[in-house]
């Protein structure tokens, strides 16, 4: 028996009345209320949940031979070398691979042609393993490349993701009218489309939003924002309103705290199913998940495997389609093949050995994911809401209503205090050990240009940051800086 408690209850307590008993009786004068937490982006967490009580959310469908599409991604600059990288991952248990392209060298694959695409993926077959472009406003042209190098078989499994919209958000200029950019991309698309049938088209990502600091129902409802535009463009285009959605990839951030990734992840279905409901359509969500880069840290760097495998076990619990786990050193540099390796297996041991999506929605009936799922989803539907009455998510952005909803999440943020950040500001090591990261230099390639006629979009920019890096000092070699 507890001593001296008032009303005496027996531990653990028989029941609901003996738990409020004791809780009041260990809180004292403060109510049970003073337990509940408030986030930055105001998302309100209760100490304690019962059970889940939301309605059924749309999920992936149970594939018995592949949980999920585990998506290799490079950037290394040297197309040889990213080709390697390629058929390492491909060979060592993924499915599908990103590449990112950047002529210059500096932030991907330089290419900038068919030819040098076509280098890239040398020995890929694109009927068994599908690729994905990551090409910023360099995407129409090189969503021209890829189908060269598919030489239009109707088999290929290519993932086109034009996202103007995330390189104008970003970098808060497009070269030339980023409407133009759009209607450019859309034609694009239509016309791909035709040759083939089984290519994702658009990618609407909010991971923008999440990299410069927004909160889940930001990221969602600019996801959401920017997939209405891409639809609206594909049926201007010529193509049907239904296929134009189905053509269309959610992108969403995965982090470190998986209950906000899964319960981000499932309010993200939600909204598509009530936005292509809106529309009189009954389109499934697609989506892709890549581990957040804000979260990672260049000090202690070892921790990162611990937020990545946090991160990709969020985004699997939560549904989605494909998975893209970045590298614990990415903070610091290029990955090693062992950073590589890890970062691979993470996913392979989730998935073959964890088991973790061998259920369907195994977070339903959560009462706290269900009623975080609930929030977030309802916060991102009226957040969209907004952005659609300011017309549509470019004037949102130009206008700045979009950075400013990020600035007063990170101000919320810092004014919560410190954050409890492991290896940097919660038990920081006594001595930073170096690890291995590629820096073989880039060689630019001449590539043609993005810019369209015109003159420039402008728009506040939703600059990365990494939530570490103010608490990060200069420190040896290796560390972070």
């Amino acid at each position: 028996m507890v001593q001296n408690a008032s009303p005496a209850v027996e531990f653990p307590p028989a029941s609901a009345e003996d738990w409020r008993a004791l809780v009041l009786k260990t809180l004292g004068d403060r109510p049970p209320e003073s337990l509940t937490t408030t986030t930055a982006d105001g998302l309100t967490i209760a100490p304690l949940y019962g059970a889940g009580a939301g309605g059924p959310v749309p999920s992936r469908p149970f594939d018995p031979d592949r949980a999920w599409d585990l998506r290799g991604v490079t950037r290394h600059p040297d197309p040889a070398r990213a080709n390697a990288d390629i058929l390492a991952d491909l060979e060592g248990g993924a499915a599908s691979v990103l590449i990112g392209l950047d002529p210059t060298g500096e932030a991907g694959v330089a290419a900038g042609s068919t030819e040098d695409l076509a280098r890239v993926l040398q020995g890929v077959i694109l009927e068994l393993a599908p690729v994905a472009l990551d090409a910023g406003f360099l995407g129409t042209i090189a969503a021209d490349w890829l189908s060269g190098v598919a030489k239009a078989s109707p088999g290929a499994l290519l993932r086109f993701h034009l996202d103007p919209l995330s390189a104008f958000a970003q970098s808060g200029a497009s070269p030339g009218p980023i409407e133009a950019h759009l209607f450019a991309a859309a034609g694009a698309a239509a016309r791909h489309a035709l040759t083939y049938p089984q290519a994702q088209l658009f990618l609407a990502s909010g991971a923008a939003v999440h990299e410069a600091g927004g909160g889940a129902a930001c990221e969602v409802a600019f996801a959401a924002a920017s997939a209405l535009a891409y639809a609206k463009a594909m049926v201007r285009a010529g193509m049907a309103m239904d296929e134009a959605f189905a053509r269309i990839t959610l992108g969403l951030a995965a982090e470190a705290d998986y209950f906000l990734t899964i319960a981000k992840l499932r309010a993200a279905r939600l909204v598509w199913a009530r936005l292509t409901g809106a529309c009189g359509l009954d389109v499934p969500a697609r989506i892709e998940a890549r581990s957040s880069r804000r979260m990672l840290t260049r000090r202690d760097p070892w921790t990162n495997m611990l937020r990545l495998t946090s991160a990709g076990f969020g985004a699997a619990v939560g549904g989605a389609d494909a998975i893209v786990l970045g590298a614990f050193t990415d903070a610091l540099g290029r990955p090693s093949p062992l950073a590589r390796r890890q970062s691979r297996n993470t996913q392979l041991v989730l998935m073959e050995e964890a088991h973790i999506a061998r259920v369907t929605d195994p977070a339903a009936g959560s009462g706290y994911v269900e009623a975080l799922t609930d929030q977030i989803a309802r916060a991102a539907w009226s957040a969209f809401q907004v952005t659609e009455g300011l017309g549509g998510v470019v004037s949102a952005l130009t206008a700045g209503h979009i950075a400013a909803e990020v600035e007063t999440t990170c101000a919320a943020r810092a004014d919560l205090g410190e954050p409890a950040i492991v290896g940097v500001t919660a038990f920081p090591p006594a001595k930073d050990e170096p690890v291995e990261v590629d820096t073989v230099p880039g060689a630019p390639v001449t590539a043609p240009s993005p810019r369209l006629p015109g003159p420039d979009g402008r728009c506040p920019p939703l600059a990365p940051q990494r939530l570490s890096e103010p608490f990060e000092t200069p420190n040896a070699e290796g560390a972070a800086r």
